[in-house]
């Protein structure tokens, strides 16, 4: 769920704990909506995320690293200018508001103390990430909102005075009086309750409502009583983060316990909210990012795909069109035979199909400005045409469709990238086979990026490399890796080059089924049960001559049946 005013609360105090008093050392930028503050704080140096995204807006401690742009925004600039050696002094929420407000005592141009502030605004779609300077006036904003009377929307401009989002109107929960609790419960429309408590009291999300409502057991009196419970658990700061796992995967979290999903849905307690979130968090961020960074790159690739599977389909109707090319011959043939009963300006030709086993009469279009045997001979060359076609067409089909499973493995390729060197090593690889246009002089600039495979280790210690991108699957397979080494795919199924390390050895069977699990999660197989993974020793596996990066054919292998585990694959990764 997205961090709804409770929940951001205890998340709150948790950064309250770790970072009041601390010092800002350094401003990072990695993605356009998150600003990472490196902090010395109480209880050493940590990293404090503030994330603006429109899908997942936060604030919270984190340990997972991330790749910075080579020239950093003008906005990460603008707060190394007011920040850097700053001290914080306190992280206030207004009551009820999805709002962090970081007040801090920086030094200025002149070398005096001033306050600063820094307000995350955990809004959805209105995200934002305000500096402010001591006066309440924005300093500058993430998203600069220029609001207009049409709209009634705030503006959020530089040199304006900050302003507070507007309040919705509904009860504050734990502001509001007995009698307004019970007033908003009344339900003369008869709505779900669930939706009663939404429309009824701010900083509850459809999560908690729902919970609420299942406690009760849709009994409204019920729900008087866990909303008076639910109350003084907030009033009293009780919470405690945990995680929503489903067949394995983090599906959501929260500060109390869920019941409403049942037995299918364990409910995870952990131990702070921070590694909760870095835990619920990690895939999806690193989706997004590469999602903005990769647009160029994802849009051109998918434009030639859908270009080539247009292309395909056009030849395949040119080929189903050719099968029929045997009646030509046929046609020409039976002109051939009547050609003592034909005149030149005959437009038809009714004769009998020798072709036929009930030899029964046929009509032959015909031409009439040729002569009978310029028409015969006219049936004839269309045969010669089909055939040469059918021909010509099967070879551009099979070319066309290596060329989309080409395509299809670099877009899974950009999904696995995990930062600007990735995005740039598959922009490399698209210059080279010409999807991509590179101009003389910046070709003469641009230094090639090399990347490093993804690196793990198994339960026995030995060394399992897996490929980001179709050129690194080049060099693991056919530069890298000893003939002896295990190679691992994913069969009919786009995905990454893995590598299993022998060294010299008969590896275990452990080994070998993690190995073929990696394989099975880095590629489209991702999602399914019984993922079938071919494993052969590396000799066996050759690239064709002329043959696009990446692709390979092997022979003599096994086939192991795996089901993809990021739990694994998270416990195997070495950092």
């Amino acid at each position: 769920m997205p961090l709804d005013a409770i929940c951001l609360s205890a998340v709150a105090e948790e950064l309250r704990a770790a970072l009041v008093g601390g010092r800002i050392d350094k401003v990072y930028q990695p993605g356009r909506d998150e600003v990472v503050l490196a902090v010395r704080g109480s209880e050493g140096n940590g990293k404090l995320l503030l994330s603006a995204s429109p899908n997942q807006p936060r604030a919270q401690l984190t340990t997972v690293s991330r790749e910075n742009p080579g020239t950093p925004p003008m906005f990460c600039m603008l707060l190394r200018k007011h920040l850097t050696g700053g001290r914080i002094l306190e992280i206030v929420q207004p009551p009820m508001e999805r709002l962090l407000d970081f007040r801090l005592e920086v030094l200025d141009e002149l070398g005096d103390r001033v306050e600063r502030r820094l307000i995350l605004e955990c809004m959805g779609r209105r995200a934002n990430l305000i500096l402010l300077d001591g006066e309440g006036r924005i300093v500058d904003c993430l998203r600069r909102v220029d609001g207009d009377l049409a709209s009634n929307q705030r503006q959020v401009l530089p040199g304006m005075f900050y302003r507070l989002p507007p309040a919705p109107d509904k009860l504050d929960l734990l502001a509001c009086s007995e009698e307004e609790r019970a007033a908003a419960l009344e339900n003369p429309m008869g709505k779900s309750l669930d939706k009663l408590l939404l429309d009824a009291f701010t900083g509850i999300s459809p999560l908690i409502a729902r919970e609420l409502v299942f406690r009760a057991g849709e009994d409204p009196a019920a729900l008087r009583e866990e909303l008076e419970k639910f109350r003084t658990e907030v009033q009293e700061k009780r919470f405690a983060p945990y995680l929503l796992v489903r067949e394995g995967r983090a599906v959501d979290f929260t500060f109390l316990p869920i019941l409403q999903y049942g037995p299918e849905t364990e409910c995870r307690r952990q131990e702070r909210f921070s590694p909760m979130l870095d835990a619920f968090y990690e895939t999806r961020d690193q989706a997004e990012r590469v999602r903005q960074r990769g647009q160029d790159l994802i849009k051109s690739v998918t434009s030639a795909r859908d270009r080539v599977a247009r292309k395909l389909a056009n030849q395949e109707r040119e080929l189903e069109a050719t099968l029929d090319r045997e009646r030509l011959r046929e046609l020409g043939d039976i002109i051939t035979s009547n050609l003592h009963a034909m005149h030149k300006g005959q437009s038809v030709l009714r004769a009998v199909d020798f072709y036929d086993p009930e030899c029964r009469e046929v009509e032959i279009r015909l031409d009439p400005l040729r002569t009978p045997q310029q028409n015969a001979a006219k049936y004839y060359k269309d045969y010669n045409k089909a055939k040469t076609a059918e021909e010509m067409l099967t070879i551009q089909i099979e070319k066309g469709e290596k060329e989309l499973e080409y395509l299809n493995s670099v877009l899974e390729n950009i999904t696995l990238a995990e930062g600007e060197r990735d995005l740039q090593e598959i922009r490399q690889e698209l210059a080279d086979t010409g999807y991509l246009r590179r101009g003389k002089t910046a070709a003469k600039r641009e230094k090639r990026v090399s990347g490093k495979p993804m690196e793990f280790r198994s339960s026995a210690g030995l060394r399992i490399s897996v490929g980001k991108n179709n050129s690194q699957n080049d060099q693991l397979t056919t530069k890298m890796a000893f003939k002896s080494d295990i190679w691992f795919h994913t069969q009919k199924i786009h995905g990454s080059h893995v590598i299993l390390w022998t060294e010299g050895g008969t590896p275990d069977v452990q080994s070998l089924h993690e190995a073929a699990v990696l394989a099975a999660w880095f590629s489209q197989g991702r999602e399914g049960k019984k993922v079938p993974v071919d494993y052969t020793p590396v000799k066996y596996v050759k690239k064709p001559a002329g043959a696009r990066p990446g692709m390979v054919i092997y022979t003599t292998y096994e086939t192991a049946y795996v089901d993809p585990d990021g739990e694994l694959v998270k416990r195997l990764r070495v950092k």
